[in-house]
């Protein structure tokens, strides 16, 4: 599993996504999106965006993050959010905001509320706006030298896998994975030499 910078061809699987995971994005433009793919068999397995906001109070905003359900609960997100950031970083953004009723999941790669009050007033009022499809999100905010990432979530994502229901898959296991190889001797060996 990788996370890119999505591409142009990307777009249509961009769009069908949002809609499919019920995301609203008036402003879409392809190359604000990054895309999760799985190497081997070159499938998108999550997405997300960066926004900057320019004007009297510029900001950076992460949204948009969204994980088609079979590839869910496997470290997808956490990582799409990662590269989200590098990006703001790169963009000269020290700072990246999100405004969503997901919240808790934000906090578990450092993001921190903020109470709407002690917002800048262009950010005050987009967060307002978002309220009005989301009544229940919040301002959360980050500094991007301080995001982590949970360790499970980096070994997830690098096993990750579609599953078929919904749940994740569970990986395969092997004879190898047991301590097993071909001169390990079971009860069922048979000794041919004499």
């Amino acid at each position: 599993m990788y996370v890119r910078d999505a591409k142009n061809r990307d777009e249509v699987w961009l769009l069908d996504t949002l809609e499919e995971l019920g995301f609203d994005d008036g402003a879409f433009r392809s190359r604000d999106y990054v895309v999760a793919l799985d190497e081997e068999s070159n499938q998108k397995a999550g997405l997300g965006r960066i926004r900057a906001h320019k004007g009297d109070d510029p900001f950076c905003e992460v949204t948009c993050v969204g994980v088609p359900q079979r590839w869910r609960k496997q470290g997808v997100g956490a990582h799409v959010i990662e590269r989200l950031i590098d990006r703001a970083r790169i963009e000269g953004f020290d700072t990246v905001y999100g405004f969503s009723s997901a919240h808790r999941y934000c906090r578990q790669f450092g993001f921190e509320p903020v109470e709407s009050s002690s917002l800048p007033e262009g950010i005050r009022e987009h967060l307002e706006r978002v309220r009005e499809g989301d009544g229940d999100a919040i301002a959360v905010r980050l500094d991007a030298d301080d995001f982590m990432m949970p360790e499970r979530l980096r070994e997830r994502f690098k096993t990750a896998m579609p599953s078929i229901s919904g749940e994740p898959a569970e990986p395969e296991l092997t004879a190898e994975d047991f301590g097993y190889d071909e001169s390990t001797k079971t009860k069922y060996s048979t000794n041919l030499r004499r």
